[in-house]
């Protein structure tokens, strides 16, 4: 499931598709994001947004040596879902900084207090930033990386149609969405 320098474009090939991959990745994602309230998003990943991340990632910092790309799959690897999990991009957004810095202080811990829920099931909460932490004693970060491990049970619920249903409940910030079917199917797609 772990992309390999051979699951890569050389950045001559990657300059002439990436208009069209670019396209295709943004309908992709379309379908794998969830709004939790007007202030926070998750963003699933998988295999497809990982590698247009390196992609980018190889594209800005002009990365062509193979230790440079190692590098970057290596970083970015972990982020694929392993087929018993989802794993996500928690962003809290505010496009005012002075609003956001505010936020980010009141929302201290809120990456610990999101939720996947299947079938009416127990309640997942994610596993947050196991690569580093991301929050101090004043304030949490904008960008959290959040794993949900599942069962067999909620994975073969989900997988047959279950309802998904995600949420917070921070004490600063409650919130429950039901997801779109195309959402969860998408994301069911991800596991085995």
């Amino acid at each position: 499931m772990h992309l390999t320098r051979a699951d890569l474009y050389s950045l001559e090939h990657y300059a002439e598709i990436r208009s069209d991959f670019r396209a295709r990745i943004m309908a992709h994602k379309r379908r794998r994001q969830i709004a939790l309230g007007v202030h926070a998003r998750l963003f699933f990943e998988d295999r497809l947004t990982m590698q247009y991340q390196i992609q980018e990632m190889l594209r800005a910092e002009r990365i062509f040596e193979a230790a440079g790309i190692q590098d970057e799959l290596d970083a970015y690897n972990p982020l694929i879902p392993d087929g018993t999990n989802w794993k996500a991009t928690f962003m809290i957004e505010y496009a005012d900084a002075t609003e956001r810095r505010v936020a980010l202080a009141r929302l201290r811990g809120i990456e610990n207090r999101v939720w996947v829920q299947i079938a009416g099931g127990e309640r997942v909460y994610g596993v947050a930033d196991e690569d580093l932490p991301r929050t101090d004693a004043n304030k949490t970060s904008a960008v959290h990386f959040l794993r949900f491990e599942l069962t067999a049970a909620m994975i073969a619920a989900v997988k047959t149609g279950g309802a998904l249903t995600c949420g917070i409940d921070h004490p600063a910030c409650g919130e429950r969405v039901e997801v779109a079917p195309e959402v969860r199917d998408a994301l069911a797609a991800d596991l085995i």
